[in-house]
Parts: structure tokens; C-alpha cells; sequence
């Protein structure tokens, strides 16, 4: 087997990212050393984007922000999944994410991140949302660096959180889709959820291996009040 090979890094925050390759089409995204993510296995990015999709579908001119561009296979299945005249921004905090994915990475997604339906902005999504006039987007869909953590994003994180949470309800419609990835169940975050006035369900993509959970919450059309709505589970996603 042929050993991974560096072909582009920047320091970050969390430490150095890079991207490495093997053979024509197996790329690696590595943070600190730890995988981020593979060209060989997105069932979880693609299920993403498909279960935030799904309830659009019958909409005219759906918009859509999604946080975290990664490969681009969150994007491209989400375009494939929504109807033609859609748009999508999409939020990343790295430019050379960006650069990877029009350059390297591009042949993965036939070119999802060029899309003519696509607007890339460099910043941090949870500005992006916070700037967002309400009830402007149809969906909003979050593919980040672990997702929801019960340990670290409390009610302070800047995504995760609860004032985040009502931000995120605030911009979408009625009827609007939350949509989060997550690296393993968080039942606060499901709870926080719920509470600032999302219909709740969890999905896990197919059987065995990693934990990997899909979190998607229908915004109610009234504020949340009263007792709080129990987190619906669904059965795992086929594929």
C-alpha cells in the first residue's frame, strides 16, 4: 500500500492542518495529526445534506448556509439533493480549505465549490448567522470539527449554545431546517434544542464503527414555551 503524502499544510488555532494523498484519489484532512476527514468514507456528509434537504424540497428558491466546507461532499450532495434554482453559502474559516477544494479536491465533487447556485465566504459561520436578517434562510446546516460536545460546547459555545440556538431559529423560516453533525450524542445539546423551539429528531448513518450522529430540528412556527418537547430518535439512515 502506498504510503500518505503532504501535499499542502497551514498552521491553525487547533494546530496544523494539511492535506495529504494517496494514489489518484484518496486525500486525507488531518488537524494536530488527528484525521478530520477521507475522501473514502463521507456517508455522514452526504446523509447531512440529504436529511437537511429533504424537507425543501418543494420550496421555489431555497437558501441554504452551510458551516464547514471540508472536501466539498456536504456541498455537493446538498446541491444534487435541491431544486435548480437554490443557493447555498457556504461558510469556512480557512481560505486554503477553499483553494484545496478548487484545486486538488475538485475533481471529487465536479467542481461543487465553482457551482453558479454557490457563494463562498471566509468567516466564521456563527458571525454569518448572527448577521443574517430573520427568517432569510431555508436551512441551516453545520459540518464542523466535532460537532456538539458535552464536555466543551456548554451553553457559552458560539454554535452549540443556547442564545446560539435561538440566533439559528431567528434566521430561518418557519418550517426551516437545523441540521448539525456531530461526532458522538450529545443529549444536552438535543435538550437545548428543543428548547429554543426546534422539533428534534437524531439519526445515526448506517451500522457499526464510529458513533457518527446526524442532528436535523424542524423550527416550530411558534416560540418555544411551556414543558419541553422530548428529542424524537429515528431509525438509523440506510446506505
Amino acid at each position: 500500500m502506498q504510503p500518505w503524502r503532504m501535499i499542502d499544510s497551514v498552521m491553525t488555532p487547533e494546530g496544523l492542518l494539511e492535506l495529504r494523498r494517496r494514489g489518484q484519489r484518496s486525500f486525507l484532512i488531518t488537524i494536530a495529526g488527528r484525521v478530520l476527514m477521507t475522501s473514502d468514507a463521507h456517508r455522514s456528509e452526504d446523509a447531512l445534506a440529504e436529511l437537511a434537504c429533504a424537507p425543501l424540497a418543494g420550496r421555489a428558491r431555497p437558501r441554504l448556509l452551510l458551516g464547514g466546507l471540508g472536501m466539498g461532499y456536504t456541498l455537493r450532495a446538498a446541491l444534487d439533493a435541491l431544486p435548480g434554482p437554490a443557493h447555498v453559502t457556504v461558510a469556512d474559516l480557512n481560505p486554503i480549505v477553499v483553494g484545496w477544494c478548487r484545486g486538488p479536491l475538485a475533481a471529487l465533487t465536479a467542481r461543487a465549490v465553482d457551482d453558479p447556485r454557490v457563494t463562498v465566504v471566509v468567516r466564521d459561520v456563527a458571525a454569518v448567522i448572527a448577521a443574517a436578517p430573520a427568517a432569510s434562510l431555508d436551512a441551516i446546516v453545520l459540518d464542523l470539527y466535532e460537532g456538539p460536545h458535552e464536555a466543551r460546547n456548554r451553553e457559552s459555545s458560539s454554535l452549540y449554545g443556547a442564545a446560539a440556538l435561538e440566533r439559528a431559529r431567528r434566521v430561518l423560516v418557519a418550517g426551516g431546517v437545523l441540521a448539525v453533525w456531530s461526532e458522538e450524542p450529545d443529549p444536552p445539546f438535543e435538550g437545548r434544542m428543543a428548547a429554543a423551539g426546534f422539533e428534534v429528531e437524531r439519526h445515526r448513518r448506517g451500522r457499526g464503527g464510529r458513533a457518527h450522529i446526524i442532528y436535523t430540528g424542524l423550527r416550530r412556527a411558534s416560540p418555544p414555551g411551556g414543558q419541553r418537547p422530548r428529542p424524537r430518535r429515528s431509525r438509523p439512515v440506510s446506505g
